[in-house]
């Protein structure tokens, strides 16, 4: 544990649930001096108070030790609001469908922010029959290589994980696919979104620029 449950912390969920120090202090069975303590940063709740707390704001205890409430509106578990988290001791990769409270290695991790693929990271969306075949130019040595690639669709994840010294590609079923996503282990995560009269063609466009401007086209056709 590299953190631990901060007065401040318990002051802000106390007060987002409208609760006096005096009835925090009934339900953990400590005296309302104690919360006051605790809450001006003169003390520190034992830890076998953790989920008596926690319980009492209706978090989890990895909300509270970590600061960051979660409120997760994806109710109807839309794919199309994936989040990826990547560790950067492991490269271990967890996928989540809302907010989220995750640690790896210690550390907190905050969820990728996803770039438009640029110069140095170029994908390339080819239709062979039902599937996308998914090619990214990129180097794949031991210290910097594409991690994974995944294909989103509004009710399904396809995901394929990459190794050093290996292919950058990966092939996805169509299934209504909307967004791809892939994570260079240096440079962070990127996405493209499949283009109508672009990318459902079965041919692939080998020139960025001429994808580009292909791009820019159907736009100003579809929207």
């Amino acid at each position: 544990m590299n953190q631990y449950i901060t007065g401040a912390v318990i002051k802000e969920l106390r007060e987002k649930n409208r609760i006096t120090q005096l009835q925090l202090a009934r339900k953990l069975g400590v005296s309302d001096k104690t919360i006051s303590k605790w809450e001006t940063g003169k003390g520190y709740p034992d830890i076998t108070l953790l989920e008596p707390i926690a319980d009492s704001f209706h978090v989890s205890v990895a909300e509270l030790l970590s600061g960051n409430t979660v409120c997760n509106s994806n109710v109807a578990a839309n794919m199309m609001k994936s989040r990826f988290y990547v560790c950067p001791v492991c490269g271990n990769v967890i996928h989540c469908m809302g907010e989220a409270v995750i640690h790896c290695h210690g550390i907190l991790l905050q969820p990728a922010e996803a770039e438009e693929t640029d110069e140095d990271h170029k994908i390339f969306v080819e239709r062979i029959e039902d599937e996308y075949f998914v090619r990214i130019e990129h180097e794949m040595r031991k210290n910097h290589y594409i991690s994974f690639i995944a294909a989103v669709s509004s009710d399904r994840i396809q995901m394929v994980k990459l190794y050093p010294e290996g292919e950058a590609q990966a092939r996805f079923k169509l299934h209504g696919v909307k967004k791809i996503y892939f994570y260079c282990n240096r440079s962070g995560l990127f996405s493209i979104t499949p283009v109508r009269g672009i990318d459902d063609k079965e041919c692939g466009y080998d020139d960025t620029e001429e994808r580009r401007e292909l791009e820019k086209a159907a736009k100003m056709l579809f929207g």
